[in-house]
């Protein structure tokens, strides 16, 4: 037999052993358990075989994916997966677009103007010749309004601001008010913008025994019987333009322009409603008092003609215009000057200080303009829409309502966001807590557009970071965060990155928002310190104790004398004592020359018989005082009310140094 033989033969023999192993196999899946079959290398593996127990339970399943948070229960883990699973969104995304009512009549005047020009250069020129158009229109407004008009015997009148007055908070004016002389034969012309009658104050201002608070600061006017210029006679810590609007020399609707007089010390000051403005009446007297002069002046705030102009030039470029960068830098730009310039222009002396300091915020402001535009959902939002008159109405219209936030707003009780103002000021907390409501709607019905274009995920995580940044700041020592009109602004306006009506109302009111916080007020840091939050709020400090006063009634003379208990702390160094709110009494405890143990005041009977008197005391810290005492009242009949307990101020919120007249 050759070799070619044999190699058959192994063939054949190594086919017999292949189908014998098969047949085995075979047999394997019939006999299972049988050792010789089960050792067998091309046996099944017994961890394939069919399983007939009970299965597994699905969260014993899970384990593997939840290792490390086993303690947490299975239903929170099957919620949680669930959340996420619907967080991302449906399998085919949706991206909203606004599908305009009546889009024929809609898109008419894009169509017209193209029909018209239709040539892109020219329309480039036609918009630069309507732009200049709108800045040469707002400009001549503007000058007419600022023409100086010269008052005979007065000269040209002087602008002051709403918040204006003769006399310094607190005791700022001196001993007996020396440095807010002269008391009387003095006076000036004077224009007060428009909507001075809503000019507050923000801090509780004493009056007497009284305290004045969220109201406009009038002491006096006229009696109610009598409509003479002449009879209204206010105390000199009132606000000069409201006591005008009260007395009916301006109006609060266009502002204008008077005289008013320096007269001195006057008693009595009369309570009245007038013109919207309800006065404070003071029963006493005060060494500085005003009256006023008609004036022929035909200067008026022309805030209301200003807004209509820019009104209709950003309405009708937003009609005509399709391209978002164009129409929202525009209406960006248009919307700031007018409310720096016109609608809500922070305190100005003259005109050119209030260019300056517009430009100096108009910089950063535009820096953030294109931020919002790039990077915050604006150009998403208006980038192929084709509803025009809906993007004029929602939009635009929504950004004046923003940007106009002083008047649109203004019925709201809120005036700053600080736990102080929630806690003072009436029906604060309601106005609060709808808000909060309001916001938790809107922010559901954004939360599910988001979820519908599967982009939910990603700006929950945007959100997330902001809320750790917001906690850091809350929780920074000794700062306090603040939520100004552009921080809320900025932080919710990514939340309006889609083309759907709602997103463009709440981004137009937002861009308002932004708008009318910078052009008014600035950037003011969000965080801030508790002093710079203080104003003139009460300070917490110690108060003196008062004894009881020694009267003395006499036939001509009555007086009353005051001592104190000791310092409650090293820091403080003297007293200070005010009589019917003017400074009357300061000691040093540690000057040799000017250390009186008590304060004794003394009334003539003649000037002061039917008057009552009012006292606070407060401790000092060199020249400035702390919280003053609430007033304790000497009556006409020379009984001494004691005072109630707890701090009062005399500071009114609104009154800046920057707002009392200098007067050498």
């Amino acid at each position: 037999m050759g070799e070619q033989d044999l190699a058959e033969l192994r063939s054949q023999a190594r086919d017999v052993e292949r189908q014998d192993n098969l047949a085995s196999a075979s047999t394997s899946t019939t006999t299972i358990g049988v050792g010789d079959v089960a050792d067998h290398p091309d046996a099944l593996i017994e961890e394939l075989e069919e399983d007939s127990s009970p299965p597994t339970p699905r969260f014993i399943q899970d384990e593997s994916s939840w290792k490390r948070l086993k303690w947490v229960p299975y239903p929170v883990r099957r919620f949680t997966k669930a959340v996420f699973k619907w967080a991302k969104g449906p399998p085919a995304p949706r991206d909203f677009k606004i599908n305009p009512f009546f889009p024929q009549i809609q898109l008419f005047p894009v169509l017209l103007l193209a029909r018209l020009i239709p040539n892109r250069i020219h329309r480039l020129w036609l918009l630069f010749v309507y732009l200049s158009m709108w800045i040469v229109t707002f400009a001549l407004v503007m000058r007419k309004g600022l023409a100086e008009r010269e008052i005979d015997g007065w000269g040209t009148a002087t602008t002051i601001s709403c918040g204006t007055t003769y006399w310094a908070s607190g005791n700022g004016c001196g001993l007996d008010g020396n440095l807010c002389r002269p008391f009387s034969d003095s006076g000036f012309a004077f224009r007060c913008p428009a909507s001075c009658a809503s000019y507050q104050v923000l801090n509780p201002h004493a009056v007497g025994d009284q305290e004045v608070n969220y109201k406009p600061l009038v002491i006096g006017g006229p009696p109610v019987s009598s409509n003479e210029v002449e009879d209204a006679i206010y105390r000199g810590d009132s606000f000069i333009c409201g006591a005008a609007v009260h007395a009916g020399i301006v109006s609060d609707t266009s502002g204008g322009c008077g005289i008013v007089k320096l007269i001195g010390t006057q008693r009595n000051f009369n309570s009245s409603s007038r013109h919207g403005i309800e006065s404070v009446g003071f029963d006493s007297h005060f060494p500085l008092s005003f009256t006023f002069e008609n004036a022929e002046c035909a200067a008026r705030d022309m805030r209301w003609p200003l807004l209509a102009v820019s009104v209709v030039f950003s309405s009708v470029l937003s009609l005509l215009t399709t391209s978002p960068a164009l129409f929202f830098f525009s209406v960006f730009v248009g919307l700031y000057w007018t409310v720096g310039l016109a609608t809500d222009p922070p305190s100005y002396t003259n005109v050119p200080s209030l260019i300056s300091r517009e430009l100096g915020n108009f910089l950063p402001a535009m820096f953030a303009a294109w931020v919002m535009y790039e990077k915050m959902g604006v150009r998403r939002a208006l980038r192929g829409l084709t509803a025009q008159v809906e993007k004029t109405v929602l939009w635009l219209g929504a950004c004046w309502t923003g940007s106009l936030t002083n008047y649109t707003f203004d019925f709201i009780p809120i005036q700053r966001l600080t736990p102080h103002d929630l806690e003072q000021q009436p029906g604060a907390r309601a106005a609060l807590a709808i808000i909060v409501i309001v916001l938790a709607v809107i922010v559901v019905s954004q939360v599910w557009f988001f979820q519908q274009e599967a982009r939910l995920v990603r700006y929950l995580k945007f959100y997330c970071l902001l809320g750790i940044g917001l906690i850091i700041c809350i929780l920074l020592p000794d700062l306090n965060l603040r939520i100004h009109h552009y921080v809320l602004a900025l932080l919710l306006l990514p939340g309006t990155s889609m083309q759907t009506r709602p997103s463009l109302l709440y981004q137009g009111l937002l861009v308002g928002f932004f708008i009318n916080g910078i052009a008014r007020w600035g950037w003011d840091p969000f965080l801030q310190t508790a002093f710079a939050l203080q104003g003139d709020a009460q300070l917490g400090s110690a108060l003196p104790s008062i004894t009881a006063p020694a009267i003395s009634l006499g036939q001509s003379l009555s007086t009353i004398t005051f001592g104190w208990g000791a310092l409650p702390a090293p820091e403080y160094d003297g007293i200070s004592v005010l009589v019917n709110d003017v400074e009357r009494f300061r000691t040093y405890f540690t000057d040799e020359y000017d250390n009186a143990p008590n304060f004794t005041w003394t009334r003539k009977k003649e000037e002061g018989a039917t008057e009552n008197e009012y006292f606070r005391f407060a401790w000092m810290q060199g020249s400035n005082s702390e919280d003053y005492t609430k007033a304790g009242r000497w009556t006409a009949k020379g009984e001494w009310v004691d005072m109630a307990p707890g701090p009062s101020r005399v500071r009114a919120r609104a009154v800046t140094q920057e707002d009392v007249l200098g007067k050498k």
